[in-house]
């Protein structure tokens, strides 16, 4: 009885984790069938696609410690799904940015990126969320050993490119990057306190 009941809620969980990730862009859909983006919907649909792939990536994230302060480990079935729906964001912000904005003008592209420093950033944190997301599977996994591990430290990296990209596209209101670098610095400081107890804790046996 106890197996089904876990089963069950199981399910539950990757249902709302489901639910909760599609919503964003069936939300989009709803907005552009009823010409709701505003007077720019391509620069509308850009700014929430990119801002929803930050959002994704905090809440893999929060997974960590959200179990160690609650003891619920369920949850860390449910951090590849929420760290793979950030890459479906950012790969929608990226589609729509070329294909909309550039016209797909590779040539562009390319001079955005080597010319405009959010740009370059936005692009190296796709290019680590792309790695992440391709080695994602039990399979990587296995193959990969150990160094799968080291890999998957990039997430780290992705989440302070992703809030960089932000912080530099912004020109005048800061504030809203600003509150995704003191989420982000929370959710990196805690793990390193942890780690440094770990640490402490081994270092005194």
């Amino acid at each position: 009885m106890r197996l089904e009941s876990a089963r069950a809620r199981r399910r539950a969980l990757r249902l709302a984790t489901l639910l909760v990730g599609f919503a964003p862009a069936a939300g989009l859909v709803v907005a552009f069938l009823h010409d709701g983006l505003g007077a720019n919907p391509v620069e509308k649909i850009t700014h929430e696609t990119g801002e929803w792939a930050l959002r994704f990536l905090f809440l893999s994230l929060s997974v960590t410690p959200v179990r160690r302060l609650t003891g619920w480990r369920m949850l860390l079935q449910e951090r590849r799904t929420l760290g793979l729906f950030a890459f479906f964001y950012a790969s929608l912000h990226l589609a729509i940015y070329v294909g909309l904005d550039l016209g797909f003008a590779w040539s562009f592209l390319g001079e955005d990126i080597l010319e405009r420093p959010y740009i370059t950033v936005g692009f190296a944190t796709f290019l680590v969320l792309l790695a992440l997301a391709a080695t994602s599977t039990r399979a990587a996994a296995r193959r990969l050993g150990r160094r799968w591990k080291t890999l998957h430290r990039a997430v780290y990296l992705a989440g302070i490119g992703a809030v960089v990209h932000f912080l530099w596209l912004v020109k005048a209101d800061t504030r809203e990057p600003l509150v995704y670098a003191g989420v982000l610095a929370l959710l990196l400081g805690s793990r390193a306190f942890w780690a440094l107890q770990r640490r402490s804790r081994s270092g005194n046996r």
